[in-house]
């Protein structure tokens, strides 16, 4: 079968975007299938915002998305919208990082063979939008601020559509995708450190790394504990989550940067006979379960609240959306999203399989990278979260900004929709192929002794 095939099998050169190992897929599929849950929540979020802000009770919505509370002198009195983008954001960021750390010491892209291809699409998933974005509004300095708003990737969003489209992605796409919008909120994250962080202090800053330092001693050193009790990171490992978080906000660094420094502190690895050695599905490692505990919290409720209190937008009618056309920051987001996210993504990937003489996998065509990447157009969360620290909440590129995005990454999803659609016949096929293989004998003997060489070799 084609899709099966080995780089061995395929000739002299490299096959990229080839079936991942076996243990892989399965912890990829069950990512999936929560991010998609999470997907749909955040749209009837989004929704639901979008109507109460433009309903005659829009006042109410407002007031209380601006209603502000908290204890000051900790820096922490904040509107309700800001508590959603700042405080539950961060759990959705600490997942992140959880999930990069996985992917890059034991996922299949701790092999720089394997990771390259979405990393370098990621990138150039990033680099085209904000460029398309400047040269729009390069005339405009005070709206050239926004550049980054159009470089993410939501993928909670793009597997929502693609419940609601009913395409069957093969395991290899679906790896490329979700490693894509992972890398992509990588790069979002140090965007947002390094270019959207006024005023830092480093007094703040030296004192999170205290409770940081302290965070990641009790999880490396006591990973079965906190493994096998579900009161013991409440207890022990989240106070000391808060109080990094309260510093990393304090200091002027966005506090949902300590998210992910968070979860980078976890370790993967779990310990047998006194070595490191790759989770398994039955052993996991602290990563894994934290992860598995707090992805409910994030899909279910913090992302569905963020997107809720930052979605709406008084859109005037079709008078107030005509005027936002002429504004360069809706035109640079929506050609942004629609045409750069595809672009870099196809572009890179063609420009890397030419440069290194790789081949696509035979069973994947280039028509299923540009599919991937208009779905990769789809940016909403992260992008919300850019929009409110460029242009803050409530000023007139930033209702322009969200109803962009808003528009992109809706055309995102049809466009995507149509181009998968025409194909889904052909991954039904693959889908079946690769599940008449484990099915026969629990995994394909030749993933399966790839499987055993990885165990092996690590």
């Amino acid at each position: 079968m084609a899709h099966d095939e080995t780089p061995a099998a395929s000739g002299s050169r490299r096959v990229i975007l080839q079936r991942s190992s076996y243990s892989e897929n399965l912890r990829i599929t069950e990512i999936l299938r929560k991010e998609t849950v999470g997907g749909i929540l955040l749209l009837i979020a989004a929704a639901l915002a979008i109507l109460w802000a433009n309903s005659p009770f829009s006042e109410s919505y407002f007031a209380i998305r601006d209603f502000e509370f908290g204890y000051e002198p900790w820096h922490l009195k904040l509107s309700v919208g800001s508590w959603a983008s700042d405080g539950l954001l961060a759990v959705f960021f600490f997942l992140t990082g959880l999930e990069l750390k996985r992917e890059f010491v034991a996922g299949d892209l701790r092999r720089i063979n394997r990771a390259i291809v979405p990393v370098a699409a990621a990138f150039g998933g990033v680099v085209v939008p904000a460029l398309i974005y400047t040269a729009v509004n390069l005339s405009s300095p005070d709206t050239l601020r926004g550049w980054a708003i159009p470089t993410a990737t939501d993928i909670a969003f793009a597997l929502a559509v693609l419940a609601v489209i009913s395409s069957h992605l093969p395991g290899a796409l679906r790896v490329f995708l979700l490693t894509l919008a992972v890398v992509d909120d990588l790069i979002a994250i140090a965007i947002i450190a390094f270019f959207y962080s006024e005023d830092v202090s480093l007094v703040f800053l030296l004192w999170m790394l205290l409770p940081l330092g302290l965070f990641a001693l009790l999880a490396q050193h006591r990973p079965k504990f906190f493994g096998s009790t579900t009161r013991g990171p409440w207890l022990i490992l989240l106070p000391l989550g808060v109080a990094t978080w309260a510093l990393m906000h304090a200091s002027g660094v966005h506090a949902t940067v300590a998210g992910v420094l968070l979860g980078f502190c976890v370790p993967v690895l779990r310990k047998s006979g006194g070595k490191p050695v790759l989770p398994r599905p039955n052993k996991p490692g602290l990563a894994e379960v934290l992860e598995h505990r707090f992805r409910p919290l994030s899909t279910g409720f913090a992302v569905p609240v963020f997107a809720f209190f930052s979605a709406g937008v008084a859109i005037g009618g079709a008078e107030g959306f005509v005027s936002a056309l002429t504004d360069p920051v809706l035109i640079g987001i929506v050609l942004g999203l629609v045409f750069g996210k595809p672009i870099g993504v196809l572009l890179t990937t063609f420009v890397l399989t030419r440069t290194t003489k790789a081949n696509l996998d035979p069973g994947l065509s280039w028509w299923d990278i540009l599919g991937v990447g208009m779905l990769a157009g789809v940016g909403f969360t992260v992008s919300l979260l850019v929009n409110d620290l460029s242009f803050g909440a409530g000023s007139e590129h930033d209702d322009h900004a969200k109803v962009a995005i808003l528009t992109a990454s809706l055309t995102a999803a049809l466009l995507s929709s149509v181009v998968l659609r025409l194909r889904n016949k052909h991954y039904r096929r693959i889908v079946e192929e690769e599940t008449a293989d484990d099915d026969e004998n629990g995994i394909p003997d030749v993933y399966e002794q790839r499987d055993v060489i990885e165990r092996r070799d690590d």
